[in-house]
């Protein structure tokens, strides 16, 4: 017996793997809207008391001839003349003379049963000239029996109500429609007005399946390990209580967008086996007063009585967000719902297992008080992945997919420095489309060398044609930062460098590869300087003439200098100083006085100029090696290491050990005419891959 009822048990968990929505979204199913009721009895109500006859009679348009030959022969009972909007007489027949063939169409009502009338209705113009035709009739034939004739005053009190009646119901029904608009349904989660305070929170229960774990997640193994700590207290936590310690009340996950902060959420909720509520920091924003403190009481409410369970409030700085910079004094709702949750936060003992666990990208606008020990103890740093952990993402993502042989994954995790787990996802998809677009059987190292150049520099642009003119200049600005970056012994090694259109706006496309370094010295940041400087400097050297195409590359140099002085402190005249604004408190205000700040402008604008000149001194040198990667370049318009190192030679700072440039399969000779380029420069100071535009 119990060998059965553990199989049953393992079939309802077997059943249950392929749930990836709450239980009660799924059961439920589509709830009966009520206002159909109502509606519908107000429709019948209407119909009832404006029209009952309809359901029971079976009148027919007549005219005063006819009339003349009913009375002719005694077929008559009663006229009744009614006084309305339009006067009309209605004809009643007597009950022998339905019997008459010419009234068959009258003898039955409309469900089958005897017509007691009217039979007939017909306009008249007035009781005066009705009465005198009744008259004149029986004063023409006197020997037939007079019938009876009345008179009645009725008052259609539909039409007199429906005109101040319509307009109310439209203002009702446009105020429902607001309210569901505001509240997501009236009243959001129950869909009534009195729910409009309920919190939106997903309840994942221990009996849903969530199919992601940690297994699921690499390349992030420190964050991991903290957070597994918080399911383990959670399936445990007598192992921590005996020996007094207590788990942290909340943990908040920080890391730039796409590093997989959601992702660690996901596989706690998978791991954890307990109650994990999940809902965004947007969710509790409403336009109408005290809405959002009230939908977080209501969440914390359904957490203790849940408890042992997870809170997970993604993008938590929509409401976290420092209060007192709200330029509008006044009664701030956003501020009110910060106010209630750090209430409940700081309102609850950890012995009862309610563990809040946030993620937000913006770390440094957050509320002080959100952060002070006691609410958010534990922050966990995702960084962007490293080389391993890159290689790591890319064998979980390329699980799925049919790979050639020829796909080394340690390569792509070298092409891919800067790449967070969400951009390293696109590549293998979208390298699973080319490969899908091209008819292949696998997916080999070209179609990720071709997702790769899509993802950082947009998609070739074909039908974009670029004259000679402006060609032979984006190849010699091209060539100016290959030829600068190959000569300064700190500039990124070069991976790739193309002259194909490519995104919306940018002609050139020089690709590096940067080392995976946390800090750089200033001799490094001024070598690479001058190789962004590179692509003005050539055209100023071969045509004499400065283009609009370098504007990023000057965006990128001005940034990077003005960082130098004010930011790094590596300035001897501004001195050992970082005006560095984290928490944006100087928002109208400088902190520094205007002699500091133009001090700080002509420094920066020195620096910039002195690694124009040095740019231009070293493309005369290599004058040779410029016009020969040039015309290289407009014959060929791809060009690799590998064709440099036969062009010019080897780098004189390279050791000889990298193999990420070998070149890919027929990549050198694309020659694809009119396509748009990007030129691409990857800068490890802030770890991002920054385009700039020839």
């Amino acid at each position: 017996m119990e060998n059965q009822e553990n199989k049953n048990q393992n079939n309802q968990g077997k059943n249950r793997q392929d749930l990836k929505r709450p239980k009660k979204l799924i059961d439920e199913g589509p709830k009966f809207n009520y206002f159909w009721v109502y509606a519908i009895i107000l429709l019948f109500v209407m119909m009832f008391f404006g029209n009952l006859s309809f359901f029971q009679e079976n009148v027919k348009e007549s005219s005063m001839t006819a009339l003349r030959d009913m009375l002719s022969k005694n077929d008559v009972e009663k006229i009744v003349v009614v006084t309305a909007a339009e006067k009309s007489a209605e004809v009643y027949l007597k009950e022998s003379a339905l019997n008459k063939p010419e009234y068959k169409d009258v003898a039955k009502t409309r469900f089958g049963g005897i017509n007691k009338g009217p039979q007939y209705t017909l306009t008249v113009a007035s009781n005066d000239a009705f009465d005198k035709f009744i008259t004149d009739f029986y004063k023409d034939k006197p020997q037939l029996e007079v019938v009876t004739v009345k008179y009645e005053i009725r008052q259609d009190w539909l039409r007199d109500v429906f005109p101040w009646v319509l307009p109310l119901l439209l203002i009702a029904g446009l105020w429902i429609f607001m309210l569901r608009r505001a509240g997501g349904g009236i009243g959001g989660a129950g869909g009534n007005i009195f729910n409009i305070g309920k919190s939106k929170a997903i309840l994942f229960d221990r009996d849903e399946k969530i199919n992601i774990t940690f297994g699921d997640v690499a390349g992030l193994d420190e964050a991991k390990v903290e957070v597994q700590e918080i399911v383990n207290f959670l399936k445990n936590p007598k192992k921590y209580t005996a020996l007094g310690g207590k788990i942290p009340k909340g943990a908040l996950l920080i890391g730039p967008p796409g590093t997989g902060k959601t992702l660690i959420a996901k596989a706690m909720a998978g791991e954890a086996q307990v109650p994990f509520f999940s809902i965004s920091g947007s969710d509790f924003v409403e336009m109408f007063v005290g809405v959002g403190a009230s939908r977080v009481r209501d969440l914390f409410r359904q957490a203790r009585e849940k408890a042992p369970c997870i809170i997970f409030i993604d993008e938590i700085d929509a409401i976290g967000r420092a209060r007192g910079k709200n330029l509008i004094q006044g009664n701030d709702e956003r501020e009110n719902t910060l106010n209630q949750l750090l209430v409940e936060m700081d309102g609850f003992s950890s012995e009862k297992g309610v563990i809040i666990v946030a993620a937000t990208n913006r770390p440094d606008v957050l509320d002080t008080a959100l952060l002070r020990p006691g609410r958010f103890d534990r922050q966990i740093s995702i960084d962007k992945p490293d080389l391993s952990g890159r290689e790591q993402i890319f064998k979980v993502h390329l699980k799925t997919i049919k790979l050639s042989e020829t796909v080394d994954v340690y390569k792509l995790a070298a092409l891919t420095p800067g790449f967070v787990g969400a951009d390293i996802a696109n590549i293998c998809n979208e390298a699973a489309l080319i490969a899908a677009r091209n008819d292949k059987t696998a997916v080999d190292m070209q179609d990720f060398h071709d997702a790769i150049d899509r993802a950082i520099g947009g998609l070739e642009k074909k039908n974009k044609l670029i004259s000679p003119e402006e060609k032979k200049i984006i190849a010699y600005h091209e060539a100016g930062h290959a030829v600068a970056g190959w000569f300064l012994e700190n500039a990124h090694p070069l991976l790739k460098v193309s002259i194909i259109p490519r995104g919306v706006a940018a002609l050139g496309y020089a690709q590096y590869l940067p080392k995976e370094k946390y800090i750089e010295r200033e001799e490094e940041m001024l070598d690479r300087m001058c190789m962004t400087l590179g692509g003005r400097a050539a055209e100023k050297l071969v045509f004499n003439k400065i283009s609009t195409g370098a504007q990023n590359d000057l965006d990128h140099v001005t940034k990077v200098a003005y960082a130098m002085v004010s930011v790094f402190g590596m300035n001897d005249k501004v001195g050992n100083v970082s005006f560095y604004d984290m928490q944006n408190q100087n928002t109208f205000n400088k902190p520094f006085s205007e002699a500091t700040s133009r001090m700080i402008d002509e420094e920066s604008r020195g620096i910039i100029e002195k690694q124009y000149l040095r740019a231009q001194e070293l493309l005369k040198d290599k004058r040779k090696e410029l016009d020969a990667l040039a015309n290289l370049l407009l014959e060929k318009e791809v060009l690799f290491k590998d064709d440099l190192e036969r062009l010019i030679g080897k780098r004189p700072f390279d050791k000889g050990d990298d193999e990420t440039t070998t070149n890919p399969p027929d990549a050198s000779a694309e020659n694809v005419e009119g396509q748009y380029t990007v030129s691409i420069n990857t800068d490890v100071t802030n770890s991002i891959v920054e385009n700039h535009k020839a």
